[in-house]
């Protein structure tokens, strides 16, 4: 992607455009993983139903999806459905999955048009059979797109997908001492794609929430206190800006500068 396509979705002279103009396009995150967080306390806060803050959330993944295609992401994931938010009450939780199911529908064709594939991650097996069928029809319509990868990680948790690759492991009959990290990773939900360089969190809470856990080992890291259904494209590019200007060591330490004439 360049700037000038990027450019053709802002208006011009806007907050949004000066941002545009500063991200550098050769220094790009491959894979960008968000943590969705915040809905529940954008509906307290106008005194309305938890179940508004998510319908309200759709607006900002669609917006983050199409700004992240046109910025030439690779790849994007989205933390929709825990494992854990089974605890929540039944009528939210059906409530979230009639909101999957309309969001794929209403989608899909800008989805397809914009060259993205989409893809969940997750045990996506035990949700039920009407948005497993919902799902596939998206799988399979955006098959054979090469743009950006889209994500949406449903009914997933990060030990979960660890535990589902270590009983991949053993069912595959590989040897214990020809397991490492390489062929450990081609055994998780996310095999054969870059590890997220930059992990985003909403809401302005510090923690993972069982996501990603061994993927985000070396992931830049930034949070907002933005909640979830305010956040738009502005503040995606914060992030990027953000991200490209650190220092990534990946463990290692930084070298020190030499100084002219020093021994």
């Amino acid at each position: 992607m360049s700037l000038e396509q990027l450019l053709t979705s802002i208006p011009q002279g806007s907050p949004d455009e000066a941002l545009a103009r500063q991200v550098n396009f050769e220094q790009l995150p491959a894979h960008v993983a968000i943590i969705m967080d915040g809905n529940g306390r954008w509906a307290a806060q106008r005194h309305l139903p938890r179940v508004e803050g998510h319908r309200a959330g759709i607006d900002s993944v669609r917006d983050v999806v199409e700004t992240s295609a046109r910025l030439g992401i690779d790849v994007l994931t989205l933390y929709a459905f825990s494992i854990e938010n089974w605890k929540r009450p039944p009528a939210e939780v059906n409530t979230l999955m009639l909101l999957l199911k309309r969001y794929i529908r209403l989608e899909l064709d800008a989805i397809h048009g914009n060259n993205i594939k989409f893809r969940v991650i997750g045990r996506s097996e035990e949700l039920a059979p009407d948005v497993q069928d919902e799902l596939e029809v998206g799988i399979r319509h955006t098959a054979e797109n090469t743009g950006m990868l889209f994500n949406i990680a449903l009914n997933y948790g990060g030990r979960a997908e660890i535990v589902d690759a270590a009983r991949r492991a053993i069912a595959s009959g590989i040897a214990p001492e020809a397991l490492d990290e390489r062929r450990f990773s081609d055994l998780l939900y996310t095999a054969g794609q870059p590890d997220p360089d930059l992990l985003i969190r909403t809401s302005g809470e510090m923690r993972v929430s069982n996501f990603l856990l061994w993927q985000i080992a070396y992931s830049e890291i930034w949070v907002t206190e933005r909640l979830w259904p305010d956040f738009r494209r502005r503040d995606l590019l914060e992030a990027v800006l953000a991200y490209q200007k650190r220092d990534r060591r990946y463990g290692g330490i930084k070298p020190s500068r030499v100084v002219a004439g020093a021994k």
